[in-house]
Order: structure tokens, then sequence, then C-alpha cells
């Protein structure tokens, strides 16, 4: 049915536009010969087609548009007549006795153009009696085309200032109730649309109807030209009859569209001298139209003004803008009760963004806006609609964007209290918004405080909230934590009291993350606390002043919370984590000169080796770290350096794999020589490992030759030989260079013998280790 309603129209469109198109070429050969009644008399006819009601809005107006342009045409010749000596006024009446009201009417207005431009008659008195006529057309649509007509051919005619029309004084006034008068009738055979036809159709309705709306709005942007509308007329004159016809329409669409076509063509000036008459019909509004949406676009466009340039601020002070928007946006969400919350968080939101363009020195207004959306929210507890918790993200961001500075944000009372209307989720996207804006900001956040603060509003990303256990991807789950790990590691002050209360704050806070985050979140805080313990130790304080408060900041106290922190990775569990950082504490301890400190993270990490690192990587890996820390220590006296030692070359020789075995023990060897340290070099123990380290790594080849047939790669030779240089070089006087040379004749061996299987890479490593011997021998270092 829908396809033969299109179908029919069609035929009707094809109909309409043939008839006028023949009556057209008639009436054009009248015009060619100056025959002016058959001018008239044809121009009559070709506008009957006008007179349908079978068309739709759409295709009405492609009708109208091709009898526009022949009216142009007729326009012309009327200019014509005038010229050669017709009596204009006799003109303007004959059109009159045209048999048809609309064709009478549209005659009527072309000839009146042509009137008010021959300057026989006031251009008001045409122009009233032509806004009177036209009431005859009572249709809709017929009628709002019409109007449209008259509009278009007087828009250039109006007794405006400055024009060749103006009369006598108030003329100014003549034009703006023509155009008053042309779009209140209008917006009536507008709104009666909606009443009109079955209510099945009301769909259909409402699109005729908003592809006519442009119709109507085009009045007010003719009023928004008139050079003579000043602000005293605006505010006396045009606006409240605008409104009043706006609020007595009592219809949605004409409501909405009509208050946003004032919005966007009358001045910005003039927005802010009338606010309050503007803001005042808000309330007067249907419930069902979307106010927020009015309002805010009426304080971005304020906003904008406001941006535009400073000397406009004295006037938003002046007419106490903010003040009124915000009791106009109370009075709106009373009167509108079923308003849903995202609108109510909607119309904040903008009233937000105005106050910070406006008044960004006014942090009670922001606060003031924050505090009235918490009492909204309150009344709906925790939001489960989309758009709202959108808003509220939107609406909270603001502050940072304008400001750039989360510290500002803080001030704000209200900030948190919004924040806790936010689900899990939305609580997360928020707190990751704050930690970019600190992040592209370099915000600096310097007090324990602040801190406090600004990690009750990370909640979600700290901890679960309400026990809830959400599925989250990981990797987005990696990289919240990770930028919570860069958030720490930017906390900073100078002053080590009060950096050691933020690093107190940053623990009690990540402590209870849970086993998921602490091994993203321990790691930056136990950095950030050794990078105080160096701070300490640099400054000296506590060996300068003999008087220092026990209570005040030390290295020990710090070492104390450190414990006690990485101990929670146990539960994760990390081991491996937790003896990196032990480790690390252990190396810090060492340059505080704090022996028992140390000798304990290091007990730690080796509870941790014994008990809880089981993989056979993750053991080599550890060993590896635990001997090159052990090597850099200096604070152990002897016994507890030999019993680390001790621990570290037993360990070596319980690796599950010869070649691991073999690299650890000839590792161990740096355990007894350290350069700059005098009371360890014991070259003869390093001997030992080396020797150790060879036999490990024959037996590895006798293993590899049982299994497989061949002796497998000499590289671990080649591995322990270029240990024995580096031992010789450092002076050992336990390494010579007959043992050298037997190493090498060794591996020269294993590598020509028959089992041995081939390996590019220990021959280059061969390679460039003989071709170093060489080179030390032509410059006399060595004596082989």
């Amino acid at each position: 049915m829908i396809a033969d309603g299109v179908e029919n129209e069609e035929k009707w469109l094809a109909a309409g536009i043939a008839g006028l198109q023949q009556n057209a070429f008639y009436m054009h050969r009248a015009l060619d010969s100056n025959n002016l009644r058959d001018a008239l008399k044809y121009s009559a006819q070709m506008l009957s087609e006008l007179r349908t009601s079978k068309l739709s809005p759409h295709k009405y107006y492609e009708l109208y548009m091709r009898a526009f342009d022949e009216l142009r045409k007729l326009e012309m010749f009327f200019k014509e007549e005038a010229r050669r000596g017709c009596s204009i006024i006799d003109l303007y009446e004959l059109v009159q006795h045209a048999g048809n009201i609309l064709p009478r009417l549209y005659l009527l207005c072309t000839v009146g153009s042509v009137y008010i431009k021959s300057k026989e008659a006031p251009a008001k008195d045409v122009l009233k009696d032509l806004v009177e006529m036209c009431r005859g057309i009572q249709h809709p649509v017929r009628g709002l085309f019409l109007r449209s007509y008259l509009s278009q051919v007087s828009r250039d005619k109006l007794p405006d200032i400055g024009s060749e029309y103006e009369g006598d004084a108030d003329t100014v006034v003549d034009a703006v109730e023509f155009v008053l008068q042309n779009f209140t009738e209008m917006n009536k055979l507008w709104v009666r649309m909606q009443h009109q036809g079955p209510a099945r159709e009301k769909e259909k309705r409402e699109k005729e109807r908003s592809e006519l709306r442009d119709l109507v709005g085009k009045n007010l942007h003719v009023l928004s030209q008139i050079e003579g509308v000043d602000l005293d007329m605006y505010k006396d004159t045009v606006l409240p009859r605008v409104l009043e016809q706006v609020v007595n329409c009592k219809d949605e669409i004409a409501q909405f569209y009509l208050m946003d076509c004032i919005i966007q063509v009358f001045p910005d000036e003039y927005h802010l001298q009338t606010l309050e008459i503007l803001l005042g019909a808000c309330p007067q509004l249907q419930p069902s139209v979307d106010i927020k949406t009015v309002l805010s676009r009426l304080m971005e466009r304020l906003s904008n003004y406001a941006a535009s340039s400073a000397e406009v601020l004295p006037e938003f002070l002046q007419v106490e803008a903010f003040s009124k928007l915000n009791n106009a946006i109370g009075k709106v969400i009373e009167a509108q009760v079923d308003m849903p919350i995202f609108g109510a968080v909607t119309l904040y939101s903008s009233l937000l963004t105005f106050t910070l363009h406006v008044h960004p020195d006014r942090l009670d207004y922001a606060d003031q806006v924050l505090g009235a959306c918490v009492k909204k929210l309150s009344s709906k507890g925790k939001l489960d609609d989309s758009k709202a918790t959108k808003q509220i993200v939107a609406l909270l961001s603001a502050p940072l964007e304008k400001y750039n500075d989360i510290v500002t944000a803080l001030k704000l009372s209200n900030y948190p209290r919004v924040m806790e209307y936010l689900d899990l989720e939305t609580n997360k996207i928020m707190a990751t918004v704050i930690i970019q804006s600190i992040m592209k900001n370099n915000t600096h956040i310097s007090t324990a405080d602040k801190v406090e603060a600004l990690f009750e509003l990370m909640t979600g990303l700290i901890k679960d909230l309400d026990g809830a256990e959400e599925e989250v991807d990981e990797d987005d789950f990696k990289d919240e934590q990770n930028s919570v790990a860069r958030l720490i590691q930017m906390l900073y002050n100078d002053d080590q009291e009060e950096m050691f209360q933020i690093i107190c704050t940053v623990k009690k806070h990540i402590m209870t993350g849970g086993p998921r985050r602490l091994p993203f979140t321990v790691p930056p805080l136990v950095f950030s606390s050794l990078k105080l313990v160096r701070r300490l130790q640099g400054s000296q304080d506590q060996e300068e002043n003999p008087f220092a408060d026990e209570s005040s900041t030390s290295p020990k106290k710090i070492f104390q919370l450190l414990n006690q922190t990485i101990e929670a990775l146990l539960i994760v569990p990390a081991p491996e984590l937790a003896l990196r950082l032990y480790l690390q504490c252990a190396e810090a301890a060492n340059d505080c000169d704090l022996e028992p400190v140390a000798y304990e993270f290091f007990t730690q990490a080796y509870i941790l080796y014994e008990e809880e690192v089981s993989d056979s990587k993750a053991q080599v890996t550890a060993l590896h770290l635990i001997i090159g820390t052990l090597q850099r220590m200096h604070v152990f006296g002897v016994e507890n350096r030999d019993t680390l030692t001790h621990k570290a070359t037993g360990y070596s020789a319980k690796l599950l794999k010869k070649p691991d075995q073999c690299r650890a023990v000839y590792s161990c060897a740096h355990l007894f020589w350290v350069d700059d340290q005098d009371n360890m070099k014991d070259g003869e123990r390093v001997l030992i490992c080396l020797k150790r380290a060879l036999r490990i790594a024959n037996a590895a080849q006798q293993m590899s030759n049982a299994a497989r047939g061949n002796t497998g790669s000499v590289s671990l030779f080649v591995e322990i030989l270029n240990k024995y240089l580096y031992f010789y070089e450092k002076g050992n006087p336990q390494i010579t260079v007959a043992a050298i040379q037997s190493l090498i004749e060794l591996i020269t061996t294993e590598m020509q013998s028959d089992n041995s299987a081939s390996d590019p890479a220990a021959d280059a490593f061969l390679a460039s280790t003989l071709r170093y011997l060489q080179f030390q021998k032509q410059k006399g270092r060595c004596n082989w």
C-alpha cells in the first residue's frame, strides 16, 4: 500500500507539473505580446495547481519551486509594466479579481513586491495588507508555502534603518510587526498539521512537519537580520512576542525547534542581556520537550562567547549569568518530574562547562554545580543508565580539561561524592582519565593528604569494589595497573618526612588491591622508597644531627616498611619478583652500611629460592641475580659473607642441568675476587671454582657422548677459558700461563676429535678469544 501511495503521488506530481508548465507556456506567450489580461489569466490557472491536497510536503515543494521560478518572471514583467506607465495601484486591484483565493494571493504578493518597490505607497501599509490577506488560506501546507513566498519576496523590502524603504519614525517597529505576525500565523498552521488525520499516521505527520520546519524558522532569521532591532527592541518586543507564541502553542516539536532557533539566530550578547526572560520560558514548555539539549546549546554559545574575548567577561558578572542559569536548571528539573537522570546530568555537565569557561577562578561555583548533581543522583542510587554514566564522566572530566591539574579538582569537595555514583567499570574509566591527565600535564602531587584524596577517587583501579568479581580482559587489566604503577612513580616531595608519609599512604591503599594487582603496584612503591633511602643517605642527616627525633624518617624505618610490603607478594604468589625486590633492598642497605638489614634481605631471598622457586629456568635466573648482587656487597663482615657465599656456591652445584651448573659455578668465582676490595681477593678459591667448572663441563661432555654419541659443543670450555683470562689479567697469582695454554690445547684437541659436534658459534667464540690473545701478546701484555 505504501508503494501504491508513492506511485500515485508521483503521478499527481507529474500531472501538476504538466498543468503548470502548460499554463506557464501560455503565460509567457501573453507576456511576450504584452497581453496583461491573458498573462494574469494563465498565471492564475498555473497557480491553481498549487491548490492540490494530494501531495506530501516534499513533493509539494517541488511543485512550488517550479511555480516560484515562473512568478519571478511575472514579477519582472510587472516591473516593466510599471516602468512603461501602467498604474501599479490598478494592477494591485486587478489581480484581486482572480477566481480562486490561492492564485489570487500569490499574484497579490507578487504585485505587492513591485508596489513596495515603486514607493507609491508606504511599505508598511502594503505589507500589513498582504499579511492580513494571507489569512484567507488556512490549509496548513498551502498556507505555509504561501506565507513563505510572502516572506521571500518582502525580505529585501522591509522598512528597516538605512533601507531605501525607510519611511517616517517607528518604521522598524512596522517591519518587526510584519515579520512577527507572519511568523505567528505560520507557526499556527505548522502546529495544526499535528492534529489533522488519523492517530495511526502520527509518525508520518511528524516527519512531514520536520520537513517544513525551516519555513517557520526563516522568519526568526529575517528578524535577526533587521538592522533596527537593537537590544532594547529585542528585549521589549521581539523576544517576549516570540516566546509567547512558543509557550502558547503547547506543541512539543514546535517548542523544541523554535527555542533552538532563537538560540542559534540571535546574537550572543542579546542572549546574555535577556537571559532571565529566555530562561523563564523553559519551565513552561511541555514536559516532553528535550529541554536539556536547548539549554546545553544556549550554555555552549555563551561559553564560546565568553572565550571569544576577555572584554565580555564583566558582562557575565553584571547580569549574574551563573546564578540565573543555575536557578533555571533547578526549576526545569523540578518541573519535569519524569526527566531521566541522563537529562539532569547533561544539564549539570553543560552548566559546569559554562562555569569553568566564564568563571574559572570561582571554584565555589563549580563545587556548587557538582553538589546539585550529587543531590539529584542521591535520589537514584547507583546508576545503571549507560548514557547517564557517560555524562557523569564528561562532568568529572570538565575540570581536568580546564585546569589541566587534578590538584585543583581535588579542592572540589563534591568531586569525589559524584564519583561514588559510578559503577565499577565507569569508575575505572574515570580513574584512568584522571591518571592520563596527571601524566599529560606532569602534575605535581606532593602531599600525603592529596595522595589520599587521589587514591580515594581511583578506588576502582586499586581494589575490587563491594566484592565484585568481574570478568576483565587481561590486556585491559594490565594497562590499568601499569598506569597506576606510573602514577606511583610520579608522587614526589623534596621534604623527606612528607615523602615518607606519601609512601605510607600509597602502601595503605595498594595493600588492599588483592593478589592480582600487587605484582604491578608493589615494585613501583619499592623503588620509590629506595629513592628516598638514597636521598636520606646522601643528606646524612641522621649522622650530622645527634639530636634527631627517633620518630623522624630514617633508612631503617623505610627498610622495615619495605620488608612488610614485599612479604605481601608471597600471597600472590610471586616468589621470583619478591626475590628480585629483596636483592634490590639488600643493595640499598649495603649503600647505607646497614649490615644486619642487608643480611636479613639476603636471608629472605635465599629462603624464597629454596622454598618457592622450583622451575629450573627460574632457578638459574634467580641464582645469577643472587651472585651478581652479592658480588657488589661490601658491607658484610667475613663471617656473614662466607655464609652467603657458601650458600650461593652450594646452590650452583645443585642446579638440574650440567651446563647451568657449570656457568653458575664459574660465576661464583667472582665472589672471591672483587677489584676494589683488597680483603676480598682469594685467588686460591677462584681457581677452585674454575677447576670445578671444568670438571662439570667435562662431565657434561661425557653425558652427551653417552646419550647422543658425540661430546657436544666445546662452548663451555671456551667460556671457562675466558674466565681464566679475566682473572689472569686482574692479577690473580693462582692463574698461570701454563694453565691457560693447557686449557687451549684441551679445547683444540676436543674440537679435532671425531666425536665432537659441529658448533659454528663456539668456533667463532674461540677464534675471537685467540685473536684477543694474539693482540695482547703483540702489545707485550702477556707471556705466552
